[in-house]
């Protein structure tokens, strides 16, 4: 019989052994001139740090859980978010646009989603306990802001590519939103492939995250399949809400109430 009551501890040594696959990584980069080798070791300097860092806050977080702290921890999650998305834009709206527009998104659909979970299907007691509050909203936040990155990414490269086409619309008298059309399905594809993808190949190509997590630590497989199919199904509406805000503001500052495409307001990211 299979031991469900028990799982299996890691050691440092374990992590070291597979942090030699990054640095093998690192290493190809350099034979074949990739030009990434610094940003992944960088990557996987910043996520070991962030993650040891969270696993404390989140010792002292269970010890004294209070709604006040469980707030805060979730807003410095969704303010770094926004942060992370206005990083990624290889032209970003001027100022405090991109990363203001960003979090706004991502704050306003990854707390709707999180709350509807966290109320409705998860029925934790009280419905803020940091133990399920803070491990749901990172999940959903974290493929809302790939999503929200990707589609604000392709709504300005091609703002800016489709220009003459677009002025062209407005133009012959179309509004704002009639030109920019083409731009926002474009946009909306973008944000909404990479949740589609894990939907379509989840269980026949891969174990996604949460499932292969729990079936590591014993929970029966039927019960973890089922907390993966919510988790996935929440993501796919943290995604889709979020990216369609990301867009639809994205495309309100790129026009005017004259409604003329604004390129100045885009600024040219020197580096990603």
């Amino acid at each position: 019989m299979i031991n469900t009551s028990s799982y299996i501890a890691l050691r440092d040594l374990d992590l070291f052994i597979a942090s030699g696959l990054v640095i093998l990584n690192a290493i190809l980069s350099l034979l074949l001139g990739l030009g990434v080798a610094r940003q992944m070791l960088i990557a996987a300097v910043r996520m070991v740090v962030q993650l040891a860092v969270m696993a404390l806050v989140l010792v002292a977080l269970f010890r004294h859980a209070t709604p006040a702290l469980t707030a805060l921890t979730c807003l410095v999650m969704l303010v770094f978010a926004g942060y992370e998305i206005s990083n990624r834009q290889a032209r970003s709206l001027a100022g405090w646009w991109t990363w203001g527009l960003s979090t706004g998104a991502v704050f306003l659909s990854g707390t709707a989603v999180s709350l509807l979970a966290l109320t409705t299907q998860i029925h934790a007691e009280p419905w803020w306990d940091p133990r399920y509050a803070l491990p749901l909203l990172g999940m959903i936040v974290g493929n809302t802001m790939n999503g929200i990155s990707q589609s604000l990414n392709a709504l300005t490269s091609q703002a800016y590519g489709d220009r003459l086409a677009i002025e062209a619309r407005l133009a012959l008298g179309g509004t704002r939103w009639q030109a920019f059309q083409p731009a926002i399905r474009a946009a909306a594809r973008a944000g909404l492939m990479g949740i589609i993808n894990s939907m379509a190949s989840s269980g026949l190509v891969f174990i996604p995250g949460m499932m292969a997590g729990q079936l590591l630590t014993g929970v029966p497989p039927m019960d973890a399949a089922r907390y993966q199919i919510l988790i996935m199904f929440l993501i796919a509406g943290g995604t889709g809400l979020g990216t369609v805000i990301a867009i639809m503001l994205g495309a309100l500052r790129l026009t005017d109430d004259r409604h003329r495409l604004r390129l100045e307001r885009l600024q040219v990211r020197t580096k990603l």
